[in-house]
C-alpha cells in the first residue's frame, strides 16, 4: 500500500470514527435529557445511524431532503431494532420495551417513533453535511426538496 493510499484510508478512518462517535454521544445524550436514562450501547445505536445516514447524500447521490428523512427514520429503526434485539432480547437487559406502545414490533420498534425520528432526522442530516463540510473539506450541502435525480 503506497503512502498515499495509506494516509487516504487513515483520513477515511477517522473521518468515520468520528462521525461515529459525534453521532452516538448526541443519541447517549438525548436518551439522558428525555428518558432519564441510557445504555452504552445507544452511543454505538446512534453512532451508526448518524453514519449511515450520512451516507445517503454522499457522492454522486442526491435523493430529495423528504426521501432522506424517510430513509433516515428507517436507519434508525433497523439500527434500534439490531440493537434492542441483542440487548434487550438476548442479553434481557431491558434497555427499553415498546411492548405497550402501539404497533410495536416484538417490543424493541414502534410506529411512534418512526414518526419521531422523521421529524428528528433534519438535524441529523444537517450536522452530519455541515460536519463533513467544516472539518472534513467536503463540497458545502446543498439541498433539494423535489423529484430525486
Amino acid at each position: 500500500m503506497t503512502c498515499f493510499f495509506r494516509r487516504k484510508f487513515i483520513f477515511k478512518l477517522f473521518q468515520a470514527l468520528f462521525l461515529i462517535s459525534f453521532g452516538g454521544m448526541v443519541y447517549y445524550n438525548f436518551e439522558i435529557l428525555f428518558r432519564g436514562f441510557s445504555h452504552f450501547s445507544m452511543i454505538l445505536c446512534g453512532g451508526l445511524s448518524f453514519y449511515v445516514i450520512g451516507l445517503l447524500n454522499e457522492g454522486n447521490r442526491h435523493p430529495s431532503f423528504l426521501l432522506q428523512m424517510f430513509a433516515g427514520s428507517l436507519i434508525i429503526l433497523f439500527f434500534e431494532y439490531i440493537t434492542g434485539s441483542i440487548v434487550n432480547l438476548n442479553f434481557h437487559l431491558m434497555v427499553w420495551d415498546y411492548s405497550d406502545v402501539p404497533f410495536n414490533f416484538q417490543g424493541q420498534i414502534c410506529l411512534p417513533f418512526f414518526f419521531l425520528w422523521f421529524f428528528l432526522t433534519p438535524i441529523c442530516i444537517l450536522a452530519d453535511d455541515y460536519i463533513r463540510f467544516a472539518l472534513f473539506g467536503r463540497k458545502k450541502p446543498v439541498y433539494r426538496t423535489g423529484k430525486t435525480l
